[in-house]
C-alpha cells in the first residue's frame, strides 16, 4: 500500500519567484506531488512557459499548472494574483513566499536608501502583506501551510550582504511570529534557508571553478548545491508530513553553517 504522507492531490500552491531556480523547483515539485500550482513572477511570458512545461509533464495526473504574473513589491498586484488564484482554483492551501531582490553589494556604509527600502519592501514587506491575504480563507477552513524562503545569510553578518541578510533575518522572526499568531486555526509556518545554491543570484561564484572551489572546501559536502535540493524540503512542509510542525527554520546548505 503506497503511503499519501507527501501526497499534496486537491491542494493548491501559491508560489512566487516561481519562473527560476529555487521557486521554479518548488513549484515543479508541489504539482508532481498533486498539486495545482500557481506560477507567478513579475513577467508573463516566463510564468506561462513554467506553468505549460509542469503541464506537458503531468497530463493525465494529479497535479498541474496556471501562470499569474505579479509583481510582489506592488500590493494591489498581490491583492489581485490572490483573487484571481482564489477566482480560478478556488482556494489556497500553501503559500510559498519565495521572491526576493538584493540590488547592492557592497559594505553597509555605501548603501543607498533606495536601494534598501527597495530591500526591504520586497523581501520583508512584499511577505507580510501576501501572508495577510491568503490568511482569511485558510482560518475559515482551518488548514494550511505557508512557507517562507529565507537564507543562511539570516543566521550571520556579511560583509557585503548586508541588507540582504537583515532582511532575510527579519523573515525569520516573521515566521516565528506568524506560527505563535496562526497556530490555533491550525495554519503551520515554517521557513526554508538555502546556503549556496546553482541559481543566478550565485552566478559569479559558481561560474568560476577557482572561486566555487575555495568557498566550499570547508563545507561537508563540499560542493554547490541544486535547486532540487530544497525542493523537498517544501514538500514536506506543504504536506501531512509535517503537520506537527510550525516555527522552524529548515537550513538547506551541505553543511556549511556548522
Amino acid at each position: 500500500m503506497a503511503s499519501t504522507l507527501f501526497d499534496l492531490t486537491g491542494k493548491v500552491a501559491l508560489v512566487t519567484g516561481s519562473t527560476k531556480g529555487i521557486g521554479r523547483a518548488i513549484a515543479t515539485e508541489l504539482a508532481r506531488h498533486g498539486a495545482q500550482v500557481v506560477i507567478s513572477s513579475r513577467k508573463a511570458p516566463a510564468c506561462e512557459e513554467v506553468a505549460a512545461s509542469i503541464n506537458a509533464e503531468l497530463v493525465g495526473q494529479p497535479g498541474g499548472a496556471i501562470a499569474l504574473p505579479a509583481n510582489v513589491g506592488r500590493k494591489a498586484e498581490l491583492e489581485q494574483l490572490v483573487a484571481s488564484a482564489v477566482e480560478q482554483l478556488g482556494k489556497i492551501d500553501v503559500l510559498v513566499c519565495n521572491a526576493a531582490v538584493n540590488p547592492f553589494y557592497g559594505s553597509m556604509r555605501d548603501l543607498p536608501d533606495e536601494a534598501f527600502e527597495k530591500i526591504l519592501g520586497t523581501n520583508i514587506m512584499a511577505n507580510h502583506w501576501l501572508v495577510n491575504l491568503v490568511l482569511p480563507g485558510m482560518i475559515e477552513r482551518k488548514d494550511g501551510a505557508i512557507i517562507i524562503v529565507s537564507s543562511i545569510g539570516g543566521l550571520r553578518g556579511h560583509d557585503t550582504l548586508g541588507a540582504y541578510c537583515i532582511s532575510k533575518a527579519a523573515d525569520l522572526q516573521l515566521v516565528r511570529n506568524l506560527a505563535v499568531e496562526n497556530g490555533p486555526h491550525n495554519i503551520r509556518v515554517n521557513a526554508i534557508s538555502p546556503g549556496l545554491i546553482r541559481t543566478d543570484f550565485a552566478r559569479a561564484l559558481w561560474e568560476n571553478p577557482e572561486l566555487l572551489a575555495e568557498r566550499t572546501s570547508q563545507d561537508p559536502l563540499r560542493r554547490i548545491g541544486e535547486p532540487a535540493e530544497v525542493a523537498g524540503i517544501a514538500v514536506y512542509l506543504a504536506s501531512r508530513a509535517a503537520s506537527f510542525t510550525t516555527g522552524q527554520n529548515f537550513v538547506v546548505d551541505g553543511g556549511s553553517t556548522i
